[in-house]
């Protein structure tokens, strides 16, 4: 056994090389995967998965939504099995993307079941390991085996699979453009995990911070709930996800001095979520801005809105990991 954290440390750091190959993937099938969506005439398209990749189901929807206008939603995968009209829509063709790190996971297996007996539309599973279950259900099934990991905890899987969602968002709402952007993103990556290195583990040593939160709206909002997630079974510490503005509204009561407040801040709503940080501050409450611009963690990567909001994973996960070393816990294996 080696020591504490090998291999999420491994899968962090590695994750820019993953994002190249998952690009290269859809890249290499793209006219293929815009005719399977331009054929099948979606009025709808359902995201779900568990965990980590329910989370990824709500920043994809959000995202799809905004980029083709098609009315497209999150659900954790139980919710889906166990009530199966919340992925169906009378008379009308929906697609249902399901997400599934290894592959293998009980609900989201039994979500594609339901949703397949229910007819009425289409179905596209996401995973990393071949041979799984999952890789077998969907009308097309793509695999992501750069995503592939020893740790509990998702890092590499996560961003290769919110990264594919998003190429295929791009593809799918005929954005060229933005497909090119995201072959920037592993020299960005690099970058960024250089640059925060240092940040992180002096946040995430520091003793005084006893309660994390974690802010982000539309497609960040998802991506906040899973930065927090990492925060909690990594390190044990208690955090919680919010919408940037919905924080006021009663969670702002919980702000003290050893408050760490993580901001997803976007570049088309900066002013709001930047005064929702300073309310923070004006409590006593210390504040992390992540960002391409302006921020405590500066991107600086030129790049759309759409494609940079990856950016924002790996200096969260950066942080939970040193946080749960500072601990004396092994990010490798997360209690229970």
């Amino acid at each position: 056994m080696g020591p504490a954290g090998q291999h999420t440390e491994r899968e962090i750091l590695s994750q820019p090389e993953a994002w190249m190959e998952t690009l290269h993937l859809l890249r290499g099938r793209a006219g293929e995967l815009q005719a399977f969506y331009r054929q099948g005439c979606y009025d709808a398209v359902v995201y779900a998965g568990c965990g980590s990749t329910y989370f990824l189901a709500l920043a994809s929807a959000a995202l799809l939504h905004d980029l083709t206008g098609t009315w497209a939603r999150g659900l954790p995968a139980s919710e889906v099995w166990f009530h199966p009209r919340l992925a169906q829509a009378a008379g009308r063709r929906v697609l249902l993307v399901a997400v599934s790190r290894s592959g293998r996971t009980t609900e989201t297996l039994r979500a594609c079941e339901t949703f397949r007996a229910a007819g009425g539309g289409d179905l596209l599973t996401l995973s990393c390991y071949p041979g799984r279950p999952l890789a077998a259900q969907g009308t097309l099934n793509l695999l992501f085996s750069a995503g592939q990991e020893q740790s509990v905890a998702q890092t590499r899987a996560f961003s290769s699979l919110y990264l594919a969602a998003v190429a295929l968002a791009a593809l799918w709402a005929g954005r060229d453009g933005l497909f090119d952007e995201l072959l920037q993103l592993p020299e960005a990556g690099r970058r960024l995990l250089r640059d925060c290195r240092d940040l992180a583990r002096t946040l995430g040593s520091d003793a005084a911070l006893d309660r994390f939160y974690y802010l982000g709206s539309g497609p960040r909002y998802g991506l906040a709930c899973e930065l927090s997630l990492k925060m909690k079974e990594m390190s044990l510490s208690h955090s919680e996800p919010f919408h940037f503005l919905e924080f006021r509204h009663g969670p702002i009561s919980m702000v003290t001095p050893g408050t760490l407040m993580v901001g997803l801040l976007s570049e088309s709503n900066r002013r709001h979520e930047s005064a929702a940080l300073a309310d923070v501050r004006a409590r006593g409450g210390r504040v992390l801005a992540l960002g391409e611009s302006s921020a405590d963690v500066s991107f600086a990567s030129g790049l759309s809105e759409a494609a940079c909001d990856l950016l924002y994973l790996p200096v969260g996960q950066l942080l939970a990991f040193e946080r749960a070393l500072s601990r004396g816990l092994d990010p490798d294996r997360p209690h229970n």
